[in-house]
């Protein structure tokens, strides 16, 4: 449904974006992450059409986005920091989008405020920022988008509105094959609701893969060996980190198979065991500045 092929983008001489390449398909929940200044805001903003596509593509069913109504009507966009008219009411805001998307629904409108439970004769600048935050997500779940775009959409709300966000977006999957694309800090909460997700780092992709298929790929192994390996194991390939807690090894190696699991009994490994890891552990290791074998020099 949507592919995007070598975007990059510039804001005067800092380059953004590079070189991204990622397909996300209809029905799917595509996870955004990165660390702060990795991208993930710049690219959302382009994929709903804030910022032009200068080089590569971005294509909504082989339509660009940027200055194309047709397709902006699709789509819904929550930023991660919502900038509406401050002196309109929740109930202007409701009339001023449904005089936008033709296909706003004030009912649906009203059956979200069942659950996030806004004064509709408030001003948005009298909302705190969590307030702010479900106003926003209200306006763009009634627009009925075929693409949801959500930059941080849990910022400033409490577990239990979480949790009936995370509902409503699965049921927008199950019952209208909604494509939706979401950033967050919350790693955790991505891995519970996400078919993909694609990692950035300073602007590059550094993974894009089902959720499953990344965690077949890197794997943390718990490792006994018959004496101390520290120098042997710096040349080992396809290590990504190593902790060492007593006797034990704490091994993290992408590209898992059975070529590192004869190295490692190569260099004298005794027990092997995979104890599991979960996407914010990928997300972290992954992303260290310096190869771990580098830490001490």
């Amino acid at each position: 449904m949507i592919e995007i092929r070598g975007v990059n983008k510039r804001f005067n001489d800092f380059l953004a974006l590079e070189d991204i390449n990622i397909d996300i398909k209809k029905g799917t929940i595509h996870g955004i992450i990165g660390e702060n200044g990795a991208g993930k805001t710049t690219l959302l903003q382009m994929l709903a059409g804030v910022y032009t596509v200068e080089e590569g593509s971005i294509l909504v069913d082989g339509n660009s986005i940027y200055e194309n109504n047709e397709v902006k009507q699709k789509i819904g966009y929550v930023a991660d920091r919502n900038q509406y008219f401050k002196d309109y009411r929740v109930s202007e805001m409701m009339d001023f989008y449904s005089g936008i998307y033709e296909s706003f629904s004030e009912d649906q409108f009203h059956k979200y405020n069942r659950i996030f439970r806004l004064d509709l004769d408030k001003k948005v600048k009298q909302l705190s920022k969590g307030m702010q935050m479900r106003l926003s997500l209200m306006l763009n779940l009634s627009i009925n988008p075929e693409i949801l775009i959500l930059d941080e959409p849990t910022s400033g709300l409490d577990a239990i509105v979480k949790k009936q966000l995370t509902d409503i977006l699965i049921n927008e999957i199950e019952n209208k094959n909604t494509t939706i694309i979401i950033s967050s800090h919350y790693i955790g909460e991505l891995e519970k609701i996400c078919d993909e997700v694609t990692i950035l780092n300073k602007g590059r992709v550094k993974y894009a893969s089902n959720v499953d298929e990344l965690k077949e790929n890197i794997k943390k192994l718990q490792v006994v060996f018959k004496e101390n390996v520290d120098e042997e194991i710096k040349f080992l390939e396809n290590i990504i980190n190593v902790e060492k807690i007593g006797s034990v090894y704490y091994i993290v190696t992408e590209n898992y198979g059975e070529e590192i699991l004869e190295d490692l009994k190569k260099i004298g490994a005794e027990r092997v065991e995979n104890v599991g890891i979960t996407l914010e552990e990928i997300f972290i290791y992954t992303n260290k500045n310096l190869n771990w074998s580098e830490r001490d020099e």
